[in-house]
């Protein structure tokens, strides 16, 4: 399911108040960040990462990989951070149908 416009610019919102709760560093994605993404986004559904700076990708890449790996929905990327969004299983906050 590909977010609209009008949902990616009300989550957008939401998640502008956020702190990063992931950092991707020198050791890049690896199985245990790639686990605490996929517990934070099923407790969370919207969550922030920020990219250091030693880390071997740069934002959109690491978006991407991110993205690919969570199945997970780019929201936002911008400087060294970027925002995903994936409908919980079990814990559903954000209700997109209102959107």
């Amino acid at each position: 399911m590909e977010l609209t416009s009008k949902q990616r610019a009300a989550l957008r919102a939401m998640a502008n108040d956020m702190q990063p709760i992931l950092h991707i560093g020198k050791e890049g994605i690896g199985p245990n960040l790639i686990k605490q993404g996929y517990d934070a986004l099923e407790a969370r559904e919207l969550i922030k990462v920020q990219v250091m700076k030693n880390a071997p990708y740069d934002t959109r890449e690491a978006c991407d990989l991110l993205c690919e790996q969570l199945h997970a929905q780019p929201v936002q990327c911008i400087g060294w951070r970027f925002v995903l969004y994936r409908e919980s299983r079990e814990h559903k906050k954000i209700d997109l149908s209102a959107l």
